[in-house]
């Protein structure tokens, strides 16, 4: 996830890039369904299964240290906010060598925590240093997995460049999506659906959603979305009886039909600059914001605004459990939301700043701030309950991903130069 505070734009306000828009019909790109082996995927996207940040129930740890429950732990290379994910035996990584301008993608023992392979994805491109929040990487996206093929994308050579690599780290496609302006950097993770990879690349010289063929890295369309730089990634989900790819900023929450790229509703609400990943129920959406403007807010399955409040939650995304909506502001307040009414049931102080998004596991909600403690707290009765707090490591930017009651988390380890990443897995003594 990408770290944002507001900066005076250095440079590039001016440059514009017309985004030519690219219709099904023009592509003559089928989208079809796709067979997957769900026993494989446990946690194959940014935000899990259902990319909402719930964990099917399972048995999962509540207490840990740099000392206790670990059972391994590995040095990742470079910098990078991307998450893991989980595909059978393996996890998976982006990173970025800032000093070779590398861009990478990492694999590893899912038991052992060895590494299985590095794939340079590029080299050279980075953007310059002012075009690139101080506190972002070069790698912030997290990877998507069909069980086929890996996805990502990166900013490079002013451009976004989406990427497909088989599960043994060959690359087998590249394909330049759209150009990108850059004000902070890039932060957007893939979504699947059917066949497709779906990009956003909301950005000042034009910004674009953009759905690619994943077997053969053909654009099946592409849409403009406005010259404005925002930070979310979009997501897909079934509301109200349709499929819908659902992404806020650039001062709306819209919904777009997924296979086609057509816009199904447009309504203002959040912020201009989100970073959040939209959330639904079977007949509800939710989203935050951002800057200037702070919003939460609830939508209809056709985009009717239900309810709001005056509270901004930028970086971290929200997460839903029954009827309970939780967030973790960015200045560390943990809230509590009736989900059909927008009232506030509690909110509670957790301390310190927080870029990562929460998950939600057995009513439990963990969440990390960037001082390497993850909280874990309930809702009982209608009352906030802390469950524990748990430090690992120095920072964490990355959420967490969890299978088979094992916690996955990417922190970092030391300060300014000495400062080292680390891939670690969490298990209870007694699962």
């Amino acid at each position: 996830m990408l770290t944002l505070i507001p900066l005076l734009l250095i440079g590039g306000c001016g440059r514009k890039n017309p985004v030519e828009e690219i219709s099904p019909a023009k592509s003559n790109v089928k989208v079809v369904d796709v067979a997957t082996d769900e026993s494989m995927l446990s946690w194959p996207t940014w935000r899990g299964p259902k990319r909402d940040g719930v964990v099917p129930d399972q048995p999962l740890l509540t207490q840990w240290s740099d000392e206790k429950n670990v059972l391994w732990r590995t040095d990742v290379p470079g910098r990078g906010h991307s998450s893991p994910i989980i595909v059978a035996d393996s996890i998976y990584l982006a990173t970025a060598i800032a000093d070779s301008q590398k861009q990478q993608v990492l694999a590893f023992d899912r038991a052992t925590g060895k590494p299985i392979w590095t794939t340079d994805v590029h080299t050279g491109g980075f953007p310059s240093e002012r075009a690139v929040h101080y506190k972002a990487t070069h790698a912030n996206g997290t990877l998507a997995c069909d069980g086929v093929r890996l996805y990502t994308a990166f900013l490079n050579s002013d451009a976004i460049i989406a990427s497909a690599l088989d599960l043994d780290g060959n690359i087998l496609w590249q394909r330049e999506i759209g150009k990108f302006v850059s004000k902070f950097g890039y932060a957007p993770s893939p979504v699947l659906y059917k066949s497709l990879v779906i990009f956003a690349a909301d950005n000042m010289g034009g910004g674009y959603l953009a759905a690619v063929d994943g077997e053969s890295g053909e654009i099946a369309w592409r849409v403009a979305r406005g010259n404005i730089s925002s930070y979310s990634s979009p997501t897909v989900a079934n509301v109200g009886g349709r499929d819908q790819l659902l992404i806020s900023g650039c001062d709306v929450v819209a919904s777009y039909d997924p296979a086609t790229g057509e816009k199904l509703w447009s309504t203002p609400g959040t912020a201009e600059a989100t970073c959040g990943t939209v959330i639904a129920a079977p007949d509800r959406i939710y989203a935050s914001g951002g800057y200037p403007d702070k919003e939460t807010a609830c939508f209809s399955a056709d985009g009717e605004k239900i309810w709001s409040v005056r509270t901004k939650v930028y970086e971290p995304s929200l997460v839903l459990n029954d009827d309970r909506l939780f967030a973790v502001s960015d200045d560390g307040v943990a809230y509590c939301w009736d989900a059909d009414t927008g009232d506030v049931v509690w909110r509670e102080r957790l301390g310190g700043k927080f870029s990562a998004s929460p998950i939600v596991c057995n009513d439990l909600v963990y969440v990390s701030n960037l001082s390497g403690e993850t909280f874990v707290f309930k809702n009982e009765n209608d009352a906030f309950k802390l469950i524990s707090t748990n430090r690992l490591g120095d920072d964490a930017y990355a959420s967490p991903a969890v299978a088979d009651s094992q916690m996955f988390m990417r922190v970092g380890v030391g300060k300014g130069t000495k400062r080292q990443e680390q891939l670690v897995c969490l298990e209870s003594e007694t699962p």
